[in-house]
């Protein structure tokens, strides 16, 4: 059923389900087959990092796990439940699932602050002290805690994106996606969020990252995931894939971006 490597070839986790199990997944947008029948599990407390040339399905594909974008045939399911059109269904999987987007989504009229605690007062129903409580745990967490009181506008990009994340992070969620999180930055600005997100990770957070940077995928990603023309066409540990790809058309790519 799954598409595996060595690492996560199902060593070590035969005896149990994944969080995330996707069965032959295919997506259309009109006549253009997006995702064709993609199968994979991913593993609590696993990182994936899933790479590839754009239009290649790697952001769709993330995006149908919490049903931003609609799939057509196969099964998803997140923590044992099923992703299918019964809003009750979508609503928890997507209390599960922490999103943090290549633009940052914030609210322009809102601070910092307010940005952060206006989901988990809406969707958890906490107090308007115990969101403000949590925000600011999770801004001392991404590292801009003076940044509070700010507009997103008032803020550099890299700011910006550490709000994003600390937004998502207040909904306390099991898993994290990141799509591209780090491709509407300036140079300086991608450090400072990539080591935010190092620090997710070695905190044992369940994450899936759409990214090229290589350093950070062999840095913490238990796997590697090679999207192309819809397909998952090679997945392993980041020194199988990045030292010793078995694909050809992986060695291309990975020629291209890391030269």
């Amino acid at each position: 059923m799954a598409q595996t490597g060595d690492k996560a070839n199902g060593q070590g986790h035969e005896e149990r389900n994944g969080i995330i199990v996707v069965r032959e997944l295919h997506k259309w947008f009109g006549d253009f087959h997006v995702l064709r029948g993609i199968s994979m599990e991913i593993y609590e407390g696993e990182k994936m990092v899933i790479f590839g040339p754009s239009g290649s399905g790697k952001s769709t594909f993330i995006r149908t796990l919490n049903r931003l974008e609609e799939h057509q045939r196969g099964d998803i399911f997140v923590d044992g439940i099923e992703l299918s059109a019964d809003i009750r269904n979508i609503d928890a999987i997507r209390s599960e699932i922490g999103m943090v987007f290549q633009s940052f989504n914030l609210f322009p009229h809102l601070t910092v602050i307010d940005n952060i605690t206006l989901a988990p007062m809406l969707v958890r129903h906490l107090s308007k002290d115990d969101a403000g409580t949590l925000a600011m745990q999770y801004l001392e967490r991404v590292g801009i805690p003076e940044q509070a009181a700010k507009y997103p506008g008032q803020l550099s990009g890299g700011q910006q994106q550490r709000v994003a994340i600390a937004r998502a992070l207040a909904m306390q969620p099991k898993i994290m996606m990141f799509d591209e999180p780090t491709s509407a930055l300036d140079p300086e600005m991608i450090k400072e969020v990539l080591d935010v997100m190092v620090e997710l990770a070695e905190s044992g957070m369940t994450m899936i990252v759409v990214t090229h940077e290589m350093g950070f995928a062999r840095q913490v990603a238990d796997r590697m995931v090679m999207f192309d023309e819809g397909k998952v066409v090679e997945i392993g540990t980041p020194k199988e894939v990045l030292e010793h790809p078995r694909h050809e058309r992986t060695k291309q790519f990975l020629a291209q971006i890391l030269t």
